[in-house]
């Protein structure tokens, strides 16, 4: 498959995809602060979702949602802290989203889509 940045920057195209499918506009791609990053904010409505992706070429390694630690949380929330310092607005609703993608030779991807997957501070 190449090498990991290449397969997380595939795997963040097809969540993007996924996301714009389900009537996501995306807002934002790896939207950073300092050297932590958020891989995705969409909104849909009044919800703005600010999304870990998660990607796999395979099971070797475990779930790739497994791979979203506390201390992955704890980054994505103080990058979506910025993030609504200068973009946030009244009348929405936040949220942290989780996508799994993995990919695998020969089969199309498979994504699993996670509204909600932990609150601030968990």
């Amino acid at each position: 498959m190449g090498p990991p940045h290449r397969l997380g920057a595939l795997g963040e195209r097809l969540a993007a995809r996924h996301l714009e499918r389900l009537g996501y506009t995306i807002l934002a791609r790896n939207f950073r602060f300092g050297h932590r990053e958020i891989d995705l904010i969409a909104r849909r409505g009044d919800t703005v979702a600010f999304v870990e992706v998660k990607t796999r070429a395979g099971d070797g390694f475990g779930h790739p949602l497994a791979a979203i630690t506390a201390l992955k949380r704890r980054e994505v929330e103080r990058v979506a802290r910025h993030w609504l310092r200068s973009h946030g607005g009244r009348g929405c609703r936040y949220r942290f989203d989780a996508l799994a993608v993995t990919v695998r030779p020969g089969r199309p991807p498979q994504i699993e889509h996670v509204p909600n997957a932990w609150r601030l501070g968990e």
